[in-house]
């Protein structure tokens, strides 16, 4: 059977997983009454939720006597070393492109890994029964970007399919016909995408491109057969990139991607995507061969980490209430579990080991290991997000991450985006409008400067703009930025914050916790109005007396808490100030909890 790799990269939202359950559902891989779930490929819970793909997953289809394996890949920045990875395994690219909003900063970011691969991309334009579509348009900023990214002229030569992944049809013009279904695209897949270029008499070498655990096999290694076959039983090695062997072992079973589910296949041939078990040690961007082979396949090399944060035990009063994996031992070991799989990450253990540096692609990345962590039962304390700085070796100089933002925002709103952009050493570089009285502003803008203005940015546009990122450069310091202008009130006691204390509080500011939340000295119930912290006192209830009145001011009314999401605490909180991660609760506090300590220390 002949054999074709793909790959489907483009920005957030523009509708890769829901393409792929289309291509799944026409090419015969379900039956006809089985159920379904929307968005198949997103198997993990917060991926449902978020709506979001954050770890790339492989399928295959067969179409005309071909099977075609697809690879479905995140489309957030923050999860772009998936990606990067995910282009060893195939051999052409279909590039999906939103017909409203043409290409955005994550397409430019993966078009430009794949160019350089040398793969030959197919452009689907997605959604062009938008409203607002302008597919023509599309087209020509696809080809500018591919022009800027230095494509050659055979990847320049690009066909061209528009349709609407969710309606499940693919045409040669925008207005269809709409009655083939995906027919037009597996066979441009067939036609435009070369089969894999294999060496079937050399020895069994595979390149490492996914990694999980599995409960029964152990280890599971998702990867491309470069050259040869690999049967179960068969001895085979693992080489890192310096051709040293980690450990040689037998291949326990081999499993391939048929549709939706994996099979237990008898041989696995050279260009497959399968899946192999039976390593403990191998893991993703080794080389697995056979034992005559020497030397290591070529990696791709992975942009560096720009953010970092501190993963460190949690040592509040209340801790170890409420989780079960509270100590330093099991953070460490879950967080070397986790850099295993994922190369992007980097762990750095304190003196005191009772800290991790923790760095990586972005905020978010880090931000869906810790919920990750928060559900299996991990309780710990996480510091505020802080860029990665680098030496220059020529000048000495500081350099710090700067990254293109583009910002979609209405009108009437862009104002206050310029200057606030502005007062985070943010350079504007573009800015043009984007039809339907909405404006795009590109910005090349210090990391740091960008961490917690997202939430003041969708207040400042009333929820109306959408921010995307992607690392740009490393570029000197660019200055103090300033940050959050309120200070805190601090609960001065161990308890039960009670509703009539909480009352008293509210002309001093918002609170952060509700009537009944567990408090402890040194937590932060609430925001300051001014720019002093507060120690206050949530306990205190009502003195009663023994007259009794009718009067209506004996009940309470509260305003609503300000409740925080995880990413929002991460941003809102200063550096001297922990997020305190449980199961079952977000609470945020001062490092140094006892207030003489705190007020020594400052």
């Amino acid at each position: 059977m002949q054999l074709r790799n793909i790959a489907i990269i483009a920005h957030v939202d523009h509708g890769k997983t829901t393409l792929v359950d289309k291509l799944l559902q026409q090419s015969g891989a379900f039956r006809d009454n089985q159920r379904v779930a929307e968005r198949v490929m997103d198997s993990g819970d917060i991926e449902k939720e978020r709506g979001i793909t954050i770890l790339a997953k492989a399928t295959s289809v067969v179409w005309k006597d071909t099977r075609i394996n697809i690879v479905d890949t995140p489309g957030h920045a923050d999860f772009g070393g998936e990606v990067e990875r995910i282009l060893n395994m195939v051999d052409g690219a279909i590039v999906l492109v939103d017909a409203a909003e043409g290409p955005m900063p994550q397409t430019k970011f993966v078009v430009s890994k794949a160019l350089k691969m040398g793969l030959r991309p197919i452009v689907a334009i997605n959604k062009v029964d938008r409203s607002d579509a302008r597919p023509q348009e599309v087209i020509n900023e696809v080809f500018d970007l591919f022009a800027a990214l230095d494509a050659t002229d055979e990847q320049l030569d690009f066909p061209i399919l528009y349709g609407s992944g969710r309606s499940g049809w693919m045409a040669e013009s925008p207005e269809g016909p709409q009655d083939q279904g995906m027919e037009p695209l597996f066979d441009l897949v067939l036609r435009h995408v070369p089969a894999p270029k294999i060496d079937a008499e050399a020895p069994f070498r595979m390149l490492g491109t996914i990694l999980e655990a599995n409960p029964f096999l152990g280890r599971i290694i998702t990867g491309r057969i470069f050259s040869g076959t690999v049967r179960p039983n068969q001895s085979i090695k693992v080489l890192d990139h310096e051709n040293n062997v980690l450990e040689q072992g037998r291949v326990s079973k081999i499993l391939a991607f048929r549709g939706i589910e994996r099979q237990p296949i008898e041989v696995g041939e050279a260009g497959d995507i399968v899946a192999i078990a039976g390593l403990s040690k191998g893991t993703v961007a080794d080389t697995f061969a056979a034992l005559e082979v020497t030397e290591a396949l070529k990696a791709q090399p992975i942009d560096p980490p720009t953010v970092s944060m501190s993963f460190i035990v949690n040592d509040s009063p209340i801790a170890g209430t409420e989780g079960d994996k509270v100590t330093s031992r099991m953070i460490r070991d879950r967080l070397h579990k986790e850099a295993e799989g994922n190369v992007t990450l980097k762990i750095e253990e304190s003196t005191d080991k009772d800290s991790f540096l923790v760095s990586g692609r972005g905020e978010l990345q880090l931000a869906i290991l810790i919920e990750t962590m928060r559900r299996e039962g991990f309780e710990l304390a996480v510091s505020r997000p802080r860029v990665v700085y680098r030496k220059d070796e020529a000048t000495g100089e500081t350099l710090e991450p700067i990254e293109e933002v583009v910002i979609d925002v209405d009108e009437e709103h862009s104002g206050v985006v310029v200057q606030k952009m502005s007062e985070r050493r943010a350079e504007m570089v573009e800015m043009r409008p984007s039809g339907g009285n909405r404006q795009r502003l590109v910005f090349y803008a210090p990391t740091r400067g960008l961490i917690g203005y997202q939430s003041e940015l969708m207040t400042d546009t009333r929820g109306t703009a959408i921010m995307n990122r992607l690392f740009h450069e490393y570029a000197p310091y660019k200055g103090d930025i300033p940050g959050r202008r309120n200070g805190v009130m601090i609960s001065n006691d161990i308890g039960e914050a009670v509703a009539y204390a909480m009352w008293n509080l509210e002309d001093r500011g918002p609170m952060m916790i509700e009537p009944g939340a567990r408090v402890y000295q040194g937590m932060i119930v609430g925001e300051h109005n001014r720019e002093n912290d507060l120690e206050v006192n949530v306990l205190k209830g009502k003195k009663l007396t023994n007259i009794r009145t009718t009067s209506k001011d004996e009940a309470v009314r509260l305003t609503p808490p300000v409740l925080m999401t995880l990413e929002r605490a991460l941003s809102w909180i200063q550096d001297d100030e922990l997020v305190e991660v449980t199961p079952k609760s977000i609470r945020l506090r001062k490092a140094i909890l006892d207030p003489i300590a705190r007020k020594r220390a400052r």
